[in-house]
């Protein structure tokens, strides 16, 4: 996928319908952020309050309703190398492409947010050494090592923290937070031809607005979006409230129709579930195939 795409652009999808959305818009692949899924699924903000149990129930359900290979927060894996064991057997199992773990001091929290701390860096390596090790095949899970360190100890400590994650089996760098464009060319010549991601946090991150193509051309080769489809669906859920509140009809250009939301969620499916003799479009056929094969 990073071979064919440069960059992966990767939306949240803080629920099954924004990852159902996400595909259809023509997205070859997205990821499952703890800031979008908090935010929707729990209205909490991103400082630790879920831990594995609720989260893996949710990225399960979004997993299961869209096919594309998928990007997941794991946070800090939720412990020490155990815990790390854990919640890779726990993703690897559902099929998820890729993860990536962090090394803040919990309790953890959002990567653009003041205050945050890190582990000790040899910490974090026996955590990256257990995640390699307890997946079943490198093939299908990549392991994305994130270090926070650039905020509370400056860029040198975080490249050299992003050499010592690859030396101990990460696959791919991720370091967050850069705060300008100097800072973003720098990691991009330390870890050329690393897969190498970075966040862009709309509406109010640490880090600089740069178009896709550019960050390519720096070197970065998974872009992470976390906030740009939750702050719109945010602010769209809110004037649809404040509409209604005042009595005022939807407008035809702020929502879809009840067709428009059937084919999204696939009610051709369903209704060939409930009522097997009926005559299959070709799209049907190829969701019906699909879901088939995942139950399988």
């Amino acid at each position: 996928m990073l071979q064919k795409h440069a960059p992966l652009l990767l939306p949240s999808a803080p629920d099954a319908l924004t990852a159902k959305l996400i595909k259809d818009a023509g997205f070859p692949a997205y990821q499952i952020g703890g800031f979008a899924m908090d935010g929707m699924q729990f209205g909490f903000p991103d400082m630790d309050v879920n831990r594995l149990g609720e989260k893996s129930s949710i990225v399960r359900e979004i997993v299961y309703a869209c096919d594309l290979p998928v990007l997941v927060d794991a946070d800090d894996g939720y412990g020490d190398p155990k815990n790390v064991t854990r919640t890779v057997h726990v993703y690897d199992e559902m099929g998820v492409a890729a993860i990536f773990i962090e090394d803040q001091k919990a309790p953890k929290r959002c990567g653009h947010m003041s205050g945050k701390e890190v582990i000790p860096a040899k910490e974090m390596v026996s955590k990256i050494k257990a995640a390699v090790q307890a997946r079943e095949d490198k093939e299908t899970l990549f392991v994305l090592a994130r270090t926070d360190a650039l905020e509370p100890e400056g860029i040198e400590e975080a490249l050299r923290r992003g050499e010592k994650y690859l030396s101990a089996g990460a696959d791919g760098i991720y370091i967050e937070g850069p705060h300008d464009e100097k800072q973003l060319r720098r990691i991009g010549r330390e870890f050329k031809g690393v897969p190498l991601a970075v966040t862009i946090l709309e509406g109010g991150g640490k880090t600089p607005w740069v178009p896709p193509n550019e960050l390519g051309r720096l070197g970065f080769s998974m872009i992470l979006y976390p906030t740009t489809v939750l702050f719109r669906a945010t602010r769209a859920i809110q004037r649809a409230l404040e509409q209604l509140k005042h009595g005022r009809p939807m407008p035809r250009s702020e929502g879809v129709d009840m067709q428009e939301f059937e084919r999204i969620v696939d009610i051709a499916y369903w209704k060939s579930v409930e009522h097997p003799g009926l005559p299959l479009s070709e799209r049907t056929r190829q969701v019906i195939n699909k879901l088939f094969k995942r139950v399988v």
